[in-house]
């Protein structure tokens, strides 16, 4: 075990810092054992402490947050691979060994026009490396150099299939082509469907430990991409057009070979090398030799790029959704139901979701369906109150062409387009009568029929259901099937209300901030301490999502680079604060000229809310809200 933190962005950029039992912080003071330049990261941000071979990572209250894995967490046990965000730098924390493969040479492009030098060209099509009428005519020298060369092509494309990495791909590239080319200096430049960009550029100078840019004439490149044919210059130096270029007399390149990659007419790149040592040159056989590797590896080096934006893209795509769908919460109620998720997600048992509108009901669907053997395949959600009755039955189990007037095609609906998956009904209390005898029916025969149809279509599907309302209440009114009931029931949830829950409000409040702040300004925006205790003594009726709102809100109108309370909405600025927390004179001085308006249109009207609300002219509604937030009905009763 070696556990390290590798430094992957940001100002310390390739740094490595050994952990061991004990405690390293990480910060903007200098007194920090990592001490990063970076305004977005407090003075003393977080500590990683270890103990008995494991490490924690604790967040000190820092202002923009700690992030593992794009979580904002306060504590968390950290494990192999995890990512740590903090401010604009990127932690890798490794306890595994390995070393990072030979990074590439930088790749510097030079300018100049060096085509006026004699060159040979050669088009892929005229590459045929060993004529049989010449075979005859071949000195043994000759024949030897032939072997040779045959033997590398012949390794060449064993062992490029071998390889995935585009990066490890092109280094062993390189590596064979110096074997048997007089090169010290080669670059593999591929291109996006514009020629003039380069979407991969791998350079390498072969002498040990140079860590120079490999010179690439851009003419040479230019020439070589527009035509599809190889180049081949010797004596660059006796050039007209090298005098007058200050960097490439001082490099002294003598000699430049270069090849397209070419599949299928499709032109991906090319494979340029150099040489300074004027007692080496390219010959035609050189240049032969280097189109046949490059028609050789085109195949590879299409497979390679095209895998690894393959994996980019899934990764992007499995952050999103890890980012999307993440539960953040450190809270006990949190961990409840994460240890819920992890009970229930692995089995297809159905799932009824209770709790109050915006604590997070589809998140945990989401959460079950990611971590069931059903992940691959579709999550389908559907709302319930959000689709006329008249709709519903045929966006739910779809129907037949000529079913209806407007059905002019067959159409599947959301339990065969979930099929093997899971299908989410949120709001499922919005059901109406004839479609719960429907949906019991799917539950208990795992069957139904489109709209129109006369033929049982059988589904693999598990069902997650949801609801924000007394199920039991509905079931006495009348309004909801005892028998459907039991049959959602199986397993149930209850979400917790975010009041419930004030020990994630700051977590939460830091992950919407980064993620609003990056998406609106590009920039992260942390939240201060006084925004935090005017967050977290608010009641939260709409929940997360109220929450939610009140950040975006925050990030769009605020002005500085942090959060304060009067980016705030005001409903959650009436709240007082938390005990022992700041609060500014200004909103302390709103507050109480509220107060005194709201008593005195209340006395004068003899405690009638309603008269007081004409008074002072506001709704009646809102000022019952008043009443509540700024906790006066104890100073009314006291007076009373």
């Amino acid at each position: 075990m070696n556990p390290r933190l590798v430094v992957v962005s940001g100002p310390l950029k390739g740094q490595t810092f050994m952990l061991s039992e004990g405690e390293l912080s990480i910060g903007r003071l200098s007194s920090n054992h990592v001490h990063v330049t970076d305004i977005a990261v407090s003075r003393r941000h977080c500590v990683i402490r270890g103990e008995e071979g494991q490490f924690k990572i604790h967040d000190l209250e820092s202002r923009n947050g700690s992030f593992v894995n794009a979580v904002p967490v306060k504590e968390r046990l950290l494990e192999h691979g995890d990512r740590i965000e903090v401010g604009s730098s990127l932690f890798a924390f490794l306890t595994e060994e390995g070393e990072p493969p030979v990074p590439s040479n930088p790749v510097f492009f030079e300018e100049s026009q060096v085509l006026r030098t004699p060159v040979v060209q050669l088009r892929r099509e005229d590459a045929l490396y060993w004529l049989a009428d010449e075979a005859e005519t071949h000195s043994p020298l000759q024949s030897a150099r032939k072997a040779r060369d045959l033997d590398l092509l012949l390794r060449i494309s064993t062992t490029v299939n071998s390889i995935r990495k585009l990066e490890d791909l092109q280094r062993r590239l390189l590596e064979l082509v110096f074997e048997v080319i007089p090169a010290e200096r080669g670059a593999i430049l591929l291109v996006s469907e514009d020629p003039k960009t380069f979407t991969s550029v791998f350079g390498w100078d072969k002498t040990p430990g140079s860590e120079r840019p490999v010179q690439v004439s851009r003419t040479v490149i230019r020439q070589v991409l527009q035509e599809r044919a190889g180049l081949l210059s010797n004596n660059l130096l006796d050039g007209k057009d090298f005098s007058d270029s200050e960097s490439l007399v001082a490099s002294r390149i003598s000699s430049v070979l270069a090849v397209p990659v070419l599949l299928f007419q499709k032109l991906l790149g090319a494979i340029y090398l150099d040489t300074c040592n004027r007692a080496l040159r390219f010959d035609r056989d050189h240049l032969q030799l280097l189109t046949g590797i490059a028609a050789i590896a085109a195949v590879a080096l299409e497979n390679a790029r095209h895998l690894e934006w393959l994996e980019s893209e899934n990764q992007r795509l499995q952050d999103e959704i890890k980012l999307e769908h993440s539960m953040v919460g450190e809270s006990v109620p949190m961990r409840n139901v994460l240890q819920f998720v992890a009970k229930a997600a692995p089995t297809d048992a159905t799932v009824l979701i209770c709790g109050e509108s915006g604590t997070g009901k589809e998140l945990v669907a989401r959460a079950l369906h990611a971590n069931s053997r059903r992940a691959t395949q579709p999550f389908v959600a559907i709302n319930c109150a959000a689709i006329a009755e008249t709709l519903l039955e045929s966006e739910l189990f779809g129907h037949e062409k000529g079913a209806f007037t407007s059905a002019f095609a067959q159409k599947k609906g959301k339990l065969e387009v979930a099929d093997g998956g899971t299908l989410f009904l949120d709001e499922v209390s919005e059901l109406a009568p004839a479609l719960q005898a429907k949906l019991l029916r799917v539950l208990q025969e795992r069957e139904f029929e489109r709209v129109g149809g006369t033929h049982p279509i059988k589904v693999d599907v598990r069902l997650v259901a949801a609801t924000n309302k007394d199920l039991d209440e509905a079931i006495r009114e009348g309004r909801f099937r005892r028998d459907l009931f039991f049959r959602l029931n199986v397993v149930s949830l209850t979400m917790p209300p975010l009041r419930e829950r004030r020990d994630d409000i700051s977590l939460l409040a830091t992950h919407f901030a980064k993620k609003y702040s990056r998406e609106c300004k590009g920039h992260d925006m942390g939240v201060s301490a006084e925004a935090r205790a005017c967050l977290a003594k608010y009641d939260w009726p709409g929940n997360v999502r109220e929450l939610e709102n009140a950040i975006e809100r925050a990030v769009v109108l605020g002005s500085g680079d942090i959060i304060r309370p009067e980016d705030l909405p005001e409903d959650i600025l009436e709240t007082a604060p938390a005990e022992g927390a700041a609060f500014t004179r200004y909103h302390e001085a709103i507050k109480q000229a509220k107060k005194k308006l709201i008593i005195q249109a209340v006395e004068q009207s003899a405690g009638n809310l309603t008269e007081a609300a004409r008074r002072l002219g506001v709704h009646p509604n809102y000022l019952h809200r008043l009443v509540r937030n700024l906790d006066l009905r104890r100073e009314f009763k006291a007076k009373a």
